[in-house]
C-alpha cells in the first residue's frame, strides 16, 4: 500500500510492527487525512489487540487531524480493540486537553514504549506499509 500526498503538505504511516504499531508522520490535514485513514483502518483490520500509534513526526493542527484519531480510535473499539497514542507533541497534547478528548484517547509516556525509535524521528527498518 503507498501512501502519499504531492506538494509541501504530505504524510506517511509506516508500519512498525504488523498490525499492532505505527508512526503516522507529516501533516494531518484535509488534503492528507482520506489516505491517513484507509492506511490506519487497513493496519486496525490486520491486527489484534492494542495498536500503538506514535504522533511525535505528526503535525496535528485542527479537528480534521483530530477527526482522523478519532475516527481511527471508533473503528478499533469496534474491532474490539484499543488505539493507544505515543509520543504525543506538546501541540497535540493541547488540542487533546482542549477538546477533552484526552479522557477518551488513551496515551502511553515515551519513556513506557518498548520500541526505541531513533533521534531522526525515523522507525526502526521493519515492514513499511508507506514511504514520505
Amino acid at each position: 500500500m503507498a501512501l502519499t500526498t504531492c506538494g509541501e503538505r504530505s504524510a506517511c504511516v509506516q508500519e512498525i510492527r504488523v498490525g499492532r504499531e505505527v508512526a503516522v508522520l507529516g501533516r494531518l490535514d484535509v488534503v492528507t487525512v482520506a489516505d491517513v485513514r484507509v492506511a490506519l483502518h487497513d493496519i486496525l483490520a490486520r491486527g489484534a489487540g492494542d495498536l500503538l500509534i506514535h504522533l511525535a513526526q505528526a503535525e496535528v493542527h485542527d479537528a480534521t487531524g483530530l477527526g482522523v484519531i478519532v475516527g481511527v480510535h471508533h473503528r478499533a473499539r469496534r474491532l474490539g480493540r484499543r488505539l493507544v497514542l505515543a509520543d504525543v507533541s506538546p501541540r497535540l497534547d493541547r488540542l487533546l486537553r482542549a477538546s477533552r478528548l484526552q479522557q477518551t484517547l488513551l496515551r502511553v509516556p515515551a519513556e513506557h514504549v518498548a520500541t526505541v525509535l531513533p533521534a531522526t524521528g525515523t522507525v526502526p527498518p521493519t515492514t513499511e506499509v508507506a514511504t514520505c
